[in-house]
C-alpha cells in the first residue's frame, strides 16, 4: 500500500480556543527521523497551553500539538537507526536534544538549551502521522494497548521522575496532591516503588480511586487542613510531596504537609506564584525542587512499570474530531483520568 501523500490533523493556526481538523501535507521524514502512522495520541494539558500561547515561551503557528503519541514506522529517513519499519514508537515532549551539551552528556538532556518538543516547537501527534528522532523515540513494547500506554509518554515519565526528584525510600511517606491525570498514575507508581502513599484533593470521588489505587490515607483539603491532618497521620509529615495540582493554594499547602529535611517537587503548572515562608523553608531543611518531564532513560523505566502491569492508566477514547469538545472539558476541570484520540 503506498503513503498518502495528505493527512488530517488538527491544526492551531492562531492562539485561541479551538484547533482546525483539515487537512495537511504528509511530512517527510529527514536524517535520523522516521514517519510514524499513528495508532493513538493522548491530549495532555500542555497541548491546550500551546494551543492558547498562554505560557512565557510559546509556539509558533502553525502547529500541530500532542507529544503522547503511539503508532507504526512506516518510513525511515537518512542515517543510522536502531528501528525498523514495522516497528511500534512513540512521540515524547523531549522529541530531540542535541546530545553533546553538558546537560545531555550527564543525564539531564531535558535541560538541554537546543532540545525540541513533541507538538510545541515540532509539530505533534493530533493527525494520522507524525514524524520523530528516532535516537529519542520511546519504543512501546509488543502487544501494548495504544490508547492505555499513551498517557505514559508524558504523565506517566513526568510523575515517575518527579517522584524520584524527591529522594523518598521505600517505607517512607509519599504525598501526592492532585489526583488528576497525572496524579492517579503517581500513586499507583509510588505504590509500585513502596512507597507510603497519601492522597490531597480537593474531591471525594478522586480520593476514592486514589485509595482503590493503593494510597493509604486520603485528605480532601476543601474541608479538612491537609498540613495538620498529614503531620498528625505521619508523626511528622511526609519525606517527600509531588504537586501535580495547578491551584496555587496546592504549593502553599505542601510546606505544612513537609516533614523536616524533606523534599518537595512540583510539576504542575499553576498561573502566577506561590507563598513561600522562607523562615520556615529555612528552619525545617525543607527542599523545593521542579522536576521537567524525563530523560530517554526515565522513559525507558515508566514504560516498564507499565509493561509489567505495576501501573494503568484511567484512559477515556475519542476521535480527531473530538479534539475542541476535549480541550473544553479540560478547561472545566472535567476529564477524570486522561483521555486519548483513538486513530
Amino acid at each position: 500500500m503506498s503513503t498518502p501523500t495528505e493527512m488530517r490533523a488538527a491544526v492551531a493556526e492562531q492562539f485561541g480556543s479551538t484547533v482546525n481538523v483539515k487537512e495537511i501535507d504528509l511530512p517527510t521524514p529527514g536524517p535520523f527521523q522516521a514517519l510514524v502512522k499513528l495508532h493513538a495520541s493522548g491530549v495532555c494539558h500542555t497541548d491546550l497551553h500551546a494551543v492558547e500561547g498562554d505560557w512565557p515561551v510559546k509556539p509558533q503557528p502553525p502547529f500541530v500539538p500532542g507529544h503522547e503519541g503511539v503508532g507504526e514506522i512506516v518510513e525511515l529517513g537518512p542515517g543510522e537507526h536502531s528501528v525498523e519499519v514495522g516497528d511500534m514508537v512513540g512521540n515524547a515532549w523531549l522529541w530531540s536534544a542535541c546530545g553533546e551539551c553538558e546537560f545531555c552528556r550527564t543525564g539531564r538532556e531535558t535541560y538541554c538549551k537546543q532540545a525540541q518538543y513533541g507538538g510545541y516547537t515540532v509539530n505533534g501527534s493530533f493527525g494520522q502521522y507524525m514524524l520523530v528522532d528516532t535516537r529519542y523515540a520511546p519504543r512501546i513494547p509488543k502487544g501494548a494497548d495504544p490508547v492505555e500506554i499513551a498517557p505514559i509518554l508524558c504523565a506517566g515519565v513526568t510523575v515517575y521522575k518527579g517522584l524520584k526528584e524527591t529522594g523518598t525510600k521505600p517505607g517512607e511517606f509519599m504525598v501526592i496532591s492532585g489526583i488528576g491525570g497525572l496524579g492517579h498514575l503517581a500513586v499507583q507508581y509510588g505504590v509500585a516503588m513502596g512507597m507510603r502513599v497519601i492522597a490531597v484533593d480537593i474531591a471525594d470521588d478522586k480520593l476514592e480511586l486514589a485509595k482503590e489505587l493503593g494510597a493509604e490515607f486520603a485528605v480532601n483539603a476543601a474541608t479538612t487542613d491537609p498540613g495538620e491532618a498529614i503531620q498528625e497521620f505521619t508523626g511528622g509529615g511526609a519525606h517527600g510531596i509531588l504537586v501535580t495540582a495547578v491551584h496555587t493554594d496546592a504549593f502553599g499547602q505542601a510546606i505544612a504537609m513537609c516533614r523536616s529535611n524533606g523534599t518537595i517537587v512540583f510539576v504542575g503548572l499553576p498561573p502566577g506564584d506561590f507563598p513561600a515562608p522562607i523562615f520556615d523553608i529555612v528552619l525545617r531543611g525543607i527542599t523545593i525542587k521542579g522536576s521537567l518531564v524525563g530523560t530517554r532513560q526515565d522513559m525507558a523505566e515508566a514504560i516498564d512499570f507499565y509493561a509489567r502491569g505495576k501501573v494503568k492508566p484511567h484512559v477515556t477514547a475519542c476521535e480527531l474530531d473530538d479534539i475542541n469538545d476535549v480541550f473544553e472539558d479540560m478547561r472545566n476541570g472535567k476529564i477524570a483520568g486522561r483521555i486519548s484520540i483513538k486513530y
